[in-house]
């Protein structure tokens, strides 16, 4: 299957560069993935497409500020986006500029934390030690910038070099690119389908007699790195570490056992659920690493009820929507959501796919 054929075009002014005002104030186009129809709706329309007895299951993954920004030795600038940690004080990060950044270069990230390149790895990626005097978590806190995507376009300096107006923005984003229900740090992008949740919604689930499951998938590399073969059957996800537990797990399967409908908030709950469930759908607890490729083709076992942004062409994450409605259905909504101006990509509107 060629890549190609999840291409489509996008006129780059329906890309959001900010977020809404408020969260649940996004537009939501509703997808029957049977019958390829589609209604135009918001998303606090949501509860009206869940019953009693459903279970929506969600990402309470933490962004950190994976980002820094930093000098070289020689005065030039130097770029980490952190990705996983590999043991104590040594990450995987990808690097920028990265073929001039060899093994044995130190980077200063403004004096408040040292990065220095132990190995090269392919596609920029770079193993390195950082160091810094007390925690480093607290340390980022304060040097580092949310990783947001490239196609969000945010003019950055490092750490006390940025002006007010920057610094405001880098706040907002921090508060923003992050679910409201954000628990667990640890991803270097947001699960994007969970920005348009505020407290109301799940306490409308609540009422409704919906019940809610958390689970847990620190997106990384395997989500967003993009995909640069031909055929789609060549391309390798990156691993990532997620956690189920076995209360997550009870809430699930008790749902399925009674009838009810799986809502996966997002492409990494998908993921992880399909990495996890057993052939009948059952999910198990525990921790673990998920590499899982899903693509047109692919039989799904766990999740019955998707919510999700609009994602990238050619991307894996297009790739996975695809397989659970159709590509010919998927694609069919996207051309109606650029003719209906919809807002795309992270800070976008969403889908939901029933």
């Amino acid at each position: 299957m060629r890549v190609s054929l999840f291409a489509y075009d996008l006129p780059s002014e329906l890309i959001a560069q900010q977020p809404l005002a408020e969260r649940a104030a996004s537009r939501m186009l509703v997808l029957d993935r049977r019958s390829g129809g589609r209604a135009h709706r918001g998303f606090t329309d949501l509860p009206q497409y869940l019953t009693p007895g459903d279970c929506v299951v969600i990402n309470d993954t933490r962004v950190i500020p994976a980002r820094l920004l930093g000098h070289r030795a020689t005065g030039g600038e130097a770029e980490l986006l952190l990705l996983r940690p590999v043991s104590d004080g040594h990450w995987e990060a990808l690097a920028r500029p990265a073929r001039r950044l060899r093994v044995g270069e130190v980077i200063d990230f403004g004096g408040q934390i040292s990065a220095t390149i132990l190995q090269e790895r392919p596609a920029g990626v770079r193993v390195v030690r950082l160091e810094c005097d007390g925690d480093l978590m607290a340390m980022l806190d304060r040097v580092g910038h949310t990783p947001l995507p490239p196609y969000i376009h945010r003019d950055q300096k490092p750490s006390g070099e940025s002006p007010p107006a920057q610094v405001a923005q880098e706040q907002r984003d921090r508060r923003r690119y992050q679910t409201v229900y954000a628990r667990l740090p640890g991803a270097v992008a947001a699960p994007t389908a969970g920005l348009h949740f505020d407290e109301g919604m799940l306490e409308r689930f609540a009422d409704q007699g919906v019940a809610i499951a958390r689970i847990t998938l620190h997106v990384g590399l395997g989500t967003f790195r993009p995909v640069q073969v031909e055929m789609v059957e060549d391309h390798r996800m990156d691993g990532e570490s997620y956690e189920i537990s076995s209360e997550a797990a009870h809430i699930i399967n008790n749902c399925r056992d009674t009838g009810g409908r799986v809502v996966a908030v997002g492409t990494t709950v998908v993921r992880t659920l399909e990495t996890v469930a057993d052939e009948s759908g059952r999910v198990s607890g525990g921790e673990g690493t998920s590499d899982l490729f899903i693509y047109p083709g692919y039989r799904f076992r766990a999740v019955d009820v998707l919510l999700t942004n609009f994602h990238l062409p050619r991307s894996t994450l297009l790739m996975l929507v695809s397989a659970f409605a159709g590509r010919e259905h998927v694609l069919e909504a996207y051309q109606e959501a650029v003719e209906h101006k919809y807002r795309f990509y992270s800070y976008g509107d969403c889908m939901l796919i029933v």
